[in-house]
């Protein structure tokens, strides 16, 4: 009897042994391929593309996004008239993306990105965090964001997604 037992529990104990090793991130670079850009993703990422109103103008966003560990990992990308519009188009994207999680901005700064304008915002509510960069580049807009339950939002990945983010 001991020997069956031993036979069955030896293939569970190696299979949760092998759950047990499986990384939450499983970081992969990725390209975009409407508006080019290049990001670390946590995981095997969708595409979409939907029509958007920014700044009264309808524009084709495209997102790029993946999911770990119930953190959703995302790039959006659209491409505006002229560079003034695209400016202006940042700071409507952020307003929507703290009305969207119901937050308020928690913190906010420019950011450094060679020849583009960005903005990095942290925002929360009780239920939902978001750190995000919404960046402009002559036409270009993107909304690179890291969204999730607050206790699943770890720095390490947050900044290491963030940082990773380069226009092209």
């Amino acid at each position: 009897m001991s020997r069956y037992l031993f036979r069955l529990a030896a293939p569970l104990c190696a299979a949760l042994l092998l759950l047990a090793c499986t990384p939450t991130y499983d970081w992969r670079e990725v390209h975009g391929s409407n508006i080019p850009f290049t990001v670390v993703l946590p995981a095997k990422p969708a595409t979409y593309t939907r029509p958007v109103n920014l700044d009264g103008t309808q524009v084709n966003m495209t997102m790029t996004a993946a999911e770990a560990d119930g953190v959703i990992f995302a790039v959006a990308t659209a491409e505006m008239a002229d560079a003034a519009r695209a400016q202006t188009a940042l700071e409507q994207m952020k307003t929507a993306m703290v009305r969207n999680i119901q937050g308020t901005v928690r913190k906010e700064k420019a950011v450094a990105m060679g020849d583009s304008n960005a903005i990095e915002v942290e925002a929360a509510s009780a239920q939902r965090a978001m750190h995000a960069r919404f960046v402009a580049r002559g036409t270009r807009i993107y909304q690179v964001m890291a969204m999730g339950q607050p206790d699943r939002l770890k720095p390490e990945a947050v900044e290491t997604f963030l940082t990773s983010f380069k226009p092209e």
